[in-house]
């Protein structure tokens, strides 16, 4: 990463909303390429300019912000045109199979850098300061420099961990938020009037994940291999739970 005084280029393949995030955050330091196969969109972030594939892969670093299942679709088609050097990073919301797609896909003079920024548009929405990003180092020798970049430019909380390390944590942190989120979604309507502070929390967490594309709700509850195991955890305590409370309360009786 360079200093913003030398604009690098930046490809990004897939502009969808993480895409125009990332777009709107890095646009003042880095010249953004970009390129979605559903074409421009209407109107994009100041300092983004929509090109072909093959020229925004040929930029020195390029984002896949693709989803999860077109991860390797996206490494082959990228293949191609990335020039020796340089660093491809993905933003999937699991890292497991990403990491394995790209290590099988991806010419070995490229680095390669798995990345899960933990937020989204929606609680993206008052800026990136404090906010998570866990970083796993798969090829290559610049992951200290870009923590050391996310860092400083954006104020970000950068965790370096591995792809199987991510992926357990998050199969609770993410997976288990987006079920619960899920399922008090179909409750719906919420009270709004009689509330706790807990509550409110709750209803909050539904709101900032409720807008999600499918296909992320789908990443984190499928296409992490441990969510399956935790998610059946959760179910089994919570059936224990109305088990040993019974077919009514005490003050229903």
């Amino acid at each position: 990463m360079r200093s913003h005084r030398t604009v690098s280029r930046l490809g990004i393949v897939g502009f969808g909303a993480f895409g125009r995030l990332i777009a709107e955050h890095l646009g003042g330091r880095f010249d953004i390429l970009a390129f979605d196969r559903a074409g421009p969109p209407s109107a994009a972030p100041a300092g983004a300019r929509f090109a072909g594939l093959a020229e925004v892969a040929t930029c020195p670093i390029v984002i896949l912000a693709v989803p999860v299942d077109a991860i390797a679709e996206a490494c082959r088609a990228v293949a191609p045109h990335l020039q020796p050097g340089a660093l491809v990073l993905d933003v999937g919301s699991v890292k497991l199979g990403p990491a394995r797609a790209m290590l099988a896909h991806l010419p070995d003079a490229v680095e390669i850098l798995a990345t899960h920024p933990l937020f989204g548009p929606q609680s993206a929405r008052d800026g990136l300061a404090g906010l998570k990003i866990a970083l796993c180092p798969l090829r290559g020798t610049r992951a200290p420099r870009v923590a050391a970049f996310l860092r400083r430019a954006l104020g970000l909380d950068v965790i370096v961990t591995t792809p199987e390390a991510h992926d357990r944590e998050a199969a609770l942190s993410q997976g288990l938020t987006h079920l619960v989120a899920k399922v008090l979604a179909g409750m719906e309507p919420l009270p709004n009037r009689v509330t706790t502070r807990s509550f409110d929390l709750l209803r909050e967490a539904v709101g900032m994940v409720r807008h999600d594309p499918p296909e992320i709700f789908e990443a984190v509850t499928r296409g992490n291999p441990f969510a399956g195991d935790m998610r059946r955890l959760f179910v089994e305590l919570a059936q224990g739970l109305d088990r040993e409370l019974g077919p009514e309360s005490v003050a229903a009786r």
